[in-house]
């Protein structure tokens, strides 16, 4: 009876879920097709907000040395600034020296001119003769020529001081000027690099506001891509709710139906009985059917028999089964044991996809990786990651489970950590927060 009813049930069933309105079963498939289109919008805004924030951080470095290399020309522009101050307080003082040997230059010149005024007014080119014929004795004209020489020497030793000192200033004056050329065309070449290093600075800033502008594009679509995908699954949970309510009642309504086909059996099986007693109560009067009745009974039996002792082997049978099944079991490990596997890699680097656990690995080979250390084996990708094991809720996850986002995977640690190859700047690296971006699943795959 318990049996009919079962059945009965099943097939009502069935028949309810063919004639489920098809209308919401479409829906909801359009509405898995457009979240997985979402996720992948999302994923690729995601990796461009990484590939901009990478390049941004590129441009920062080079902006910071930028700004160094023009601080340093700067401070060698003002030391320049300050030399040239003093070159030309130095031209300015050889130019005052020289000023002062022309002064001096021309005093010689006008004591020059009077002796040999002097001299010729009084006896014209015999003037050095007649000097020395006014002796009166031998010591007097010794005297008068000693005189003569130191005159002639002094005038000499004058021209010829004044012809050093007026070389020597106009050397100097030259190498001041020479010096000074070369510190005003120095002055101007660190100028130019001044002038090109702030254009070339301009326009990095300019690109680096670019990045921040794309970079708020990109975050502002990732935000869209989000909230629609959390549309997506509230529509799509709504439409669940409501197929499992009218699975419900579709259940109920096959109950009753169950139940009232029973009830109309169970009377018709009582009616066929009552039946079948007053016949055989008539049958009871003709001797030769009696005995007929009797030894076809008794075949029954022995079928009823035979039947019972094969039930009997069959049973046996499957356990026979089972217990080959269980002597089969291998090793398994627990996901604290992968947890802490896993965790003896943090500080690795990243490396686009990388596989290896010590020289760099991206999020899906790591995670492939320190699985296939227990015999188990994954997918190199992380959206296919996303389809292994079983999916469980967040709330449900335990360590060694695998999270997957958009683009990218992790193990969970428990306690709302994970560790996973994370990024090139920052490596294999464990993270407080598991959902630091939307988590599109949870698989566990032990």
């Amino acid at each position: 009876m318990k049996k009919r009813f079962l059945c009965l049930t099943l097939g009502l069933l069935l028949t309810v879920s063919q004639v489920a309105p098809v209308g919401a079963a479409t829906r909801k498939e359009q509405l898995k097709q457009d979240k997985a289109a979402a996720q992948s919008q999302l994923a690729a805004q995601e990796s461009k907000i990484d590939s901009l924030e990478n390049q941004k951080q590129t441009l920062s470095a080079e902006i910071n040395q930028l700004d160094s290399d023009l601080v340093n020309i700067m401070v060698e522009i003002e030391i320049l600034d300050g030399e040239l101050s003093d070159k030309e307080a130095q031209i300015e003082q050889t130019k005052a020296d020289l000023e002062v040997a022309e002064a001096n230059k021309q005093k010689q010149y006008e004591a020059m001119k009077k002796r040999i005024q002097y001299l010729y007014e009084k006896g014209g080119d015999d003037a050095w003769a007649q000097m020395l014929s006014q002796a009166t004795d031998f010591t007097s004209l010794l005297n008068q020529a000693e005189y003569v020489q130191q005159m002639y020497d002094s005038d000499r030793n004058s021209l010829e001081e004044y012809k050093e000192t007026v070389q020597q200033v106009t050397d100097l004056g030259n190498q001041l000027d020479s010096e000074k050329a070369e510190l005003e065309e120095m002055n101007q070449e660190y100028q130019n690099r001044q002038a090109s290093m702030q254009e070339q600075l301009e326009q990095k800033k300019a690109t680096s506001s670019d990045y921040d502008a794309q970079i708020a594009q990109a975050q502002d679509q990732a935000a869209q891509y989000t909230e629609l995908i959390r549309q997506q699954n509230a529509e799509i949970q709504k439409i669940e709710e409501e197929e499992k309510k009218a699975a419900e009642e579709a259940a109920r309504k096959a109950a009753e139906e169950a139940a009232k086909k029973a009830a109309a059996e169970e009377a018709a099986k009582k009616a066929q009985e009552e039946a079948n007693k007053k016949a055989a109560e008539a049958a009871s009067k003709k001797p030769s059917t009696t005995s007929t009745t009797t030894s076809s009974n008794k075949t029954t039996g022995n079928s009823s028999s035979s039947t019972s002792k094969g039930n009997g082997s069959s049973s046996g049978s499957s356990s026979g089964s089972s217990s080959s099944s269980s002597s089969n079991v291998s090793y398994n490990p627990t996901g604290q044991s992968v947890v802490n596997y896993a965790c003896q890699f943090v500080g690795n680097p990243y490396v686009w996809g990388g596989t290896s656990l010590t020289n760099g690995a991206d999020c899906s080979g790591f995670i492939m990786s320190v699985y296939a250390k227990f015999g188990v084996s994954l997918p190199h990708s992380s959206a296919a990651m996303a389809g292994c094991g079983r999916g469980v809720s967040y709330s449900e996850a335990m360590p060694g489970d695998i999270i997957c986002y958009a683009g990218h995977v992790a193990i969970y640690m428990g306690g709302g950590q994970i560790v996973h190859a994370s990024n090139a700047r920052d490596g294999i690296k464990i993270s407080g927060n598991a959902a630091y971006r939307p988590i599109v699943a949870v698989r566990r795959v032990l």
